[in-house]
């Protein structure tokens, strides 16, 4: 039987988990609920938070009959994962402990680098998820990232060159070229180097000696090959939808996992559904540069105040 797996967010960034799981399970069905009325979720309770994630698990589950659910929200993830699993009767896998087992998995030293929105790091979530792998960590906000990559300032490159996103899994040359393809481009790289250098300084006077940088948001994957040339060398980048899709299959008992790669993209017999709170056109546009690929019509729902 074909499995049927809802994906939620509060906006579009978990597509990027969606883009992951498609790679690797190309054909099962997925439900993609972005809950774009009511985020930003950081900005809210907890309270809150847990009420609006139930909501959105309950409509995957109920009415598009996903029998597995992925939580591809962090500040979902951190503040509102016991109240979407009691709200559901499907396993529910969220995206910060695959972030941080991956991390245990990929780390010598045990010293761990964490960059993601500034609700992530308040909640201490990965930290917690760090500490219990045995993982030293250090968290740090990035505010400025997420807005860069919904401008758009990754994929800029000119005629023949690969933009950033497209680069993602490439060569370090090929991403070089990316990096360095516009003014808007490396605005970005300049960006990611600040942060990262903030960071370092951080670990350095802390004692650590960290080999790991977990991309503790969903929309980073985007930025990866920027990220993969402002780290210092020998830090190894873990790609938090990367690690879901991983997990997925372990938790879920899918079927053996398939390498990630252009034929199993292209051939595209995946049933997609994707829906919204609000903004359908918005996430339509923006949408496909996460996914990788056009979402198709989506469309609005509504799941109440």
């Amino acid at each position: 039987m074909t499995p049927t797996i809802g994906v939620f967010d509060s906006g579009f960034g978990g597509l990027t988990v969606l883009r992951a799981l498609i790679a690797r399970l190309p054909h099962a069905q997925f439900a993609f609920l972005g809950d774009t009325a009511r985020l930003p979720y950081g900005s809210k309770s907890r309270r809150t938070i847990a009420r609006y994630a139930a909501q959105s698990a309950q409509f995957l589950v109920r009415e598009q009959g996903a029998q597995f659910l992925v939580i591809a929200c962090n500040t979902a993830s951190a503040l509102a994962l016991d109240a979407i699993q009691k709200a559901v009767p499907v396993p529910v896998l969220g995206v910060i402990e695959p972030g941080a087992a991956a991390a245990r998995a990929a780390s010598r030293t045990g010293d761990v680098l964490v960059i993601a929105t500034d609700a992530t790091v308040q909640s201490r979530a990965y930290t917690a998820a760090c500490r219990a792998h045995g993982l030293r960590v250090i968290e740090k906000a990035c505010p400025l990232l997420v807005p860069l990559v919904e401008e758009g300032w990754l994929n800029l490159a000119p005629p023949n060159q690969p933009s950033a996103a497209q680069a993602a899994f490439a060569p370090p040359q090929v991403a070089a070229q990316a990096a360095f393809a516009s003014p808007q481009v490396a605005v970005t790289a300049q960006v990611i180097r600040i942060y990262l250098d903030e960071l370092t300084a951080e670990a350095a006077a802390a004692g650590l000696h960290p080999d790991t940088l977990v991309l503790g948001c969903t929309h980073y994957p985007l930025l990866r090959p920027l990220i993969a040339q402002a780290v210092s060398p020998g830090i190894k980048v873990i790609d938090s939808a990367e690690a879901v899709a991983q997990a997925a299959f372990r938790e879920f008992a899918l079927s053996p996992p398939i390498e990630p790669g252009p034929k199993s993209e292209s051939a595209d017999p995946t049933v997609c559904r994707c829906f919204a709170t609000d903004s359908v056109e918005k996430f339509e546009r923006l949408g496909s540069r996460f996914l990788g690929r056009p979402t198709g019509p989506v469309q609005l729902v509504d799941l109440g105040g």
